[in-house]
């Protein structure tokens, strides 16, 4: 048989898992394959001396005149049975290769099974039912992700899930420990309750977000001894606590942000676990906020385990999260998209304007427009006299600023004294031409140019959190797309060819290396790495911009983080945050690494289980050529 006649066959299978590169056929289904394709195979497996206990999976290739005869022993019993043995037979060089996974500890792994078999195997209805199971928690949306044991069991984990000794899907709240441990022991919850000199870490997160402005009314629930409530209060706001424990008589109703901060770890009993946070939604009119426990297994071994969680030194329980695993039970249990702020927390928007707001604002970058602007008018002499400008000149920088931070004419609404404009110009558009023959248009062009990409990055990341589409959408929003795309489809399609770029590691590499040059600033690590300062994200290219934010997707809020370091090849970000930054060398106290390839977090801090480096090269970070410069 020759490559074309082999070729040709392999096209014409009707049975098997068919990839763009080749086809895939159970032991079983060989009966369902053309006559002379199976007679060549099994005479093929006869000459170079291939056992029938060798393999039970052929792989035909479509491009290669090639077979491979694969061994998967735990094919029926096991869900992702793992490749133990490959013999791969190159028929035009009449050569074989024999490659053994045995000892490896990241082997492949096989999915659908119900492909591979014929229609009529016994074992089919069960393997739909194992494809089926993984599809309803996302585990094949991504397929880079899920060819080998310890990505798939990675990405398994980021769901909040686990495999049990068959390979089938268990919600990681249910696993229980081994150990001998006495189930019948009273959990005193009364004392997770703390003393706080502060606000906590959801409290100050909604304030960052400007939600603790007196324009929501706040509930938390769960409030323990009342030290937030009582913080709040002190400032006028509208806040009410409650606790099961400290303060159990307390009224409450309805409020627009509802805080369940520190709670859902510390509920031992999964069922109540979940209508404490379904209660918490019920009662939330526009925003609630959930945050967690979030521990790696270094500190979770240390204590005691019970149930799904652990006994702590005080003989109260806890349930430690990853970051993936506590946003997918509250988008499980809720039904709705958590977007993380931070380690371990997440708002949940029931207002889905208010959250397209959040989102927006999100990637809607501060820039210090007064700044760029007197240099401007340094360089540019004022060739055109405007005593109406010099006059009035406050007003009119206030409203040449709102421009700029808008990247267009404000709107009537938009601009606090646009009645003092319009009287003193006529119309906004009168009072734009003026300010572009006085001030110049350069730097009118590059606020356009700069809100364009911070709503292409807006829609990108959307897009990566496959965020509902929304019907409704902020004003000025809808504004701001009709006025910088053609459509609101052109923008879409911007969008979503850069978010598909950033998985070249090419495009990264360039998009790092004009961030350098253009910042002038930063460790560049050629075809390795770009470490830059966290405030000069608004100063990056798009594409860096969205991959940069594909990762903070999944943390959360990085104003704490010193310098982001994006790894060019690897799919990873990391996040760095030094005490004492002023010094001359700060040290190191904490990193987070992002890895976007497993959508999985790891966490590293340092003084404890790891020494603590000092920042050797500070300047390099802070001395940049752009206006970037004047935030560091």
């Amino acid at each position: 048989m020759n490559f074309t006649d082999y070729r040709d066959l392999v096209n014409a299978l009707t049975v098997g898992k068919h990839l763009p590169d080749a086809t895939y056929v159970h032991v079983s289904a060989i009966s369902e394959i053309p006559y002379h394709l199976a007679e060549f195979t099994l005479m093929l497996s006869d000459q170079f001396d291939i056992d029938e206990g060798d393999w039970n999976v052929l792989k035909y290739y479509r491009k290669d005149f090639k077979i491979s005869y694969l061994h998967y022993p735990d094919f029926d019993d096991y869900a992702y049975p793992k490749l133990e043995t490959s013999r791969t037979l190159d028929i035009e060089r009449n050569a074989l290769r024999i490659a053994s996974y045995s000892k490896s500890n990241n082997p492949p792994i096989l999915h659908r099974k119900e492909s591979f078999v014929s229609i009529t195997y016994p074992l089919r209805p069960l393997f739909i039912e194992i494809t089926e199971e993984g599809e309803s928690i996302g585990l094949y949306i991504n397929k880079k992700q899920i060819g080998f044991k310890q990505n798939w069991e990675r990405l398994i984990k980021s769901k909040g899930y686990y495999l049990d000794d068959k390979g089938r899907l268990h919600p990681l709240s249910e696993k229980t420990s081994q150990s001998k441990v006495d189930h019948t022991v009273e959990i005193e919850r009364h004392r997770t309750a703390i003393d706080r000199n502060k606000l906590s870490s959801p409290m100050q997160a909604l304030a960052r977000h400007n939600y603790l402005n007196s324009d929501y009314s706040i509930l938390d629930y769960g409030c323990g001894k009342g030290d937030d409530v009582r913080e709040l209060e002190s400032h006028g706001l509208d806040v009410t606590g409650w606790d099961p424990v400290h303060r159990p008589n307390e009224e409450y109703d309805n409020k627009d942000i509802v805080n369940l901060g520190f709670v859902l770890n510390v509920i031992e009993d999964r069922k109540e676990r979940t209508e404490t946070l379904l209660r918490a939604w019920k009662h939330t009119n526009k925003i609630l906020s959930v945050a967690v426990m979030v521990a790696g297994e270094a500190v979770i071994s240390q204590f005691t385990p019970y149930k799904d969680g652990v006994i702590t030194s005080r003989n109260t329980f806890q349930k430690y999260y990853s970051q993936g695993e506590i946003k997918y039970y509250i988008e499980s249990t809720l039904d709705e998209s958590a977007i993380a702020v931070g380690q371990g927390l997440f708002l949940i928007f029931r207002d889905k304007l208010e959250e397209q707001i959040f989102l927006s604002e999100r990637q809607h970058i501060k820039r210090d427009w007064r700044h760029k602007t007197q240099r401007q008018l340094t360089l540019k002499p004022k060739t055109i006299n405007k005593d109406v400008v010099d006059k009035n000149i406050e007003l009119f920088n206030d409203y040449w600023e709102t421009t700029l931070e808008l990247g267009r004419m404000p709107s009537n609404s938009e601009f606090e004294f646009s009645d003092q404009i319009r009287k003193l110009c006529g119309s906004h558009i009168k009072a734009h031409q003026t300010l572009l023959e006085y001030y110049g248009s350069n730097l009118y062009e590059e606020a356009r140019n700069k809100r364009r990409e911070d709503l292409t990055v807006y829609l990108a990341l959307s897009m990566f959190d496959k965020r509902r589409p929304q019907s409704k959408m902020p004003e000025s929003l809808r504004r701001d797309i009709k006025i910088f795309f053609d459509s609101h489809q052109q923008a879409i399609e911007q969008a979503k060819e850069i978010l598909f770029s950033v998985g070249n590691p090419a495009i990264i590499h360039n998009a790092c290396n004009e961030a350098y040059m253009n910042l002038s600033c930063g460790l560049m690590e050629e075809g390795h790495s770009y470490t830059f300062h966290s405030k000069c994200i608004g100063d990056l290219p798009a594409t860096l911009r969205i991959y940069i934010g594909c990762a903070t997707q999944l943390y959360g809020d990085i104003e704490k983080f010193q310098l982001i370091k994006a790894h060019i090849r690897s799919g990873k970000v990391s996040l760095l945050r030094f005490d004492k930054w002023d010094n001359e060398k700060p040290q190191l106290v904490e990193r987070v690494k992002i890895k976007l390839r497993d959508l999985d977090i790891d966490f590293y801090e340092y003084g404890a289980q790891f020494s603590s480096p000092y920042l050797q090269n500070k300047k390099i970070y802070t001395e940049c050529s752009t206006g970037a410069a004047s935030r560091l």
